[in-house]
Parts: C-alpha cells; sequence; structure tokens
C-alpha cells in the first residue's frame, strides 16, 4: 500500500504541489487538473491496487492532497478529509449482520423560554 501526500499552493493562478518528503512535484492552471496529475504520478510508483484519494483546502490558495493505493479490497476505514468517518472492518457483509436502527423519536423544538433565558432580554 502506497499514501502520498502532497502540499498544494497556487501563485499567479498556477498550481503547483510537491510530495511531502519524497520527490514528487506538478503542476497545473486548477487544482482539479492539478489533483488528477498527482493521481497519475503516484500510480507510476505504485500500481498495486485501487486508489482512494482525499483534498482538503487549508486556505483558498492551499490544500492537503492524498493519494492512497492499494490496502482493503472490500472494507476497512474510510480516509477523508474533514471528519473522523469509518466504516465497518467487515464492509457489506457487516452492514447485513447489524440489528435494524431503532426509529428516531421526534423531539420538540424547544423555545428559549423554555430554558430559563431569552435571546432578546
Amino acid at each position: 500500500m502506497g499514501v502520498f501526500t502532497f502540499v498544494l499552493k497556487s501563485k499567479g493562478g498556477e498550481w503547483s504541489a510537491k510530495q511531502y518528503e519524497g520527490e514528487l512535484e506538478a503542476s497545473a492552471p486548477s487544482s482539479y487538473e492539478l489533483q488528477r496529475k498527482l493521481v497519475q504520478a503516484a500510480l507510476s510508483c505504485d500500481n498495486s491496487g485501487g486508489v482512494q484519494s482525499s483534498y482538503s483546502p487549508v486556505t483558498p490558495s492551499s490544500a492537503v492532497f492524498q493519494v492512497i493505493i492499494g490496502g482493503g479490497g472490500g472494507g476497512g476505514a474510510f480516509i477523508g478529509g474533514g471528519g473522523a468517518t469509518a466504516a465497518p472492518a467487515g464492509g457489506a457483509a457487516a452492514a447485513a449482520e447489524a440489528p435494524p436502527a431503532e426509529e428516531k423519536k421526534e423531539e420538540k423544538e424547544e423555545s428559549d423560554e423554555d430554558m430559563g433565558f431569552s435571546l432578546f432580554d
């Protein structure tokens, strides 16, 4: 399994990327095109399985992009930007064995008077 992490920066309308702790570099007129180039560059180094990618903007002119090649074929963790979301380790098989979810009860919306204070006091 190969993990490739890139730091992307925009300067003068051109996006460029440099691999964190590596030699890969690329540039393109848009961040989208740059992501496609980086996936191809990572695949040229390691093409041992499926590809996952994650794009996380840091500022309007910078971002972090990660390409993961290989790994679990039928399940495992979902690695995404902006949260700790995980899938069951067994994939669809574990989801099929799970008991049905309980129905959610509708909760009555509380007004600010019910909480003992008012927004406009």
